[in-house]
């Protein structure tokens, strides 16, 4: 299983991670050159070390590129921004007069709203293809339809 802690969290080897994540070895490593992911800790040997956050992150990574369809740079631009939001929401967790939370919230509202344009940036772009197949998938029914006429030798429409 793991092989230590971290603090107090335990520790997985970068095998064990990347397998809980469903990446490669090479794939967690190639993020950490990325800087999308920074290992929790690493061991005397300088072996890196994960924790469960780490694996979560990996996982929010995958899920952005696979099921939202964003590329590695619109990945760090998101995790970079909800990593901002969480230090935004720990400080205005802490306290603070009241001055410092408004401005942490208007903070965290751009953030938010930077996000929101990229996703729906994303999303118009999948719906303007997915149109686009409709309506190939109409000229196409169209199509067949034409042929199926024209063999039983009645007129196209």
């Amino acid at each position: 299983m793991g092989a230590g802690t971290v603090g107090s969290a335990a520790v997985l080897r970068i095998g064990e991670a990347a397998e809980q994540a469903g990446v490669s070895c090479r794939t967690l490593r190639y993020y950490e050159e990325l800087g999308l992911v920074v290992p929790a800790g690493h061991s005397a040997g300088g072996a890196r070390r994960y924790t469960d956050a780490d694996v979560a992150r990996l996982q929010r990574i995958r899920e952005l590129q696979e099921l939202l369809g964003f590329d590695l740079g619109e990945i760090r631009t998101i995790m970079r921004s909800e990593d901002q939001l969480a230090a935004l929401r720990s400080e205005y967790q802490a306290g603070g007069d009241v001055a410092r939370r408004k401005e942490i919230l208007a903070e965290a509202m751009q953030i938010n709203a930077r996000l929101r344009a990229m996703v729906k940036a994303k999303r118009d772009r999948l719906d303007a293809m997915l149109e686009d197949l409709g309506a190939r998938a109409k000229r196409n029914r169209v199509r067949a339809r034409d042929l199926e006429a024209e063999e039983a030798g009645r007129p196209a429409s």
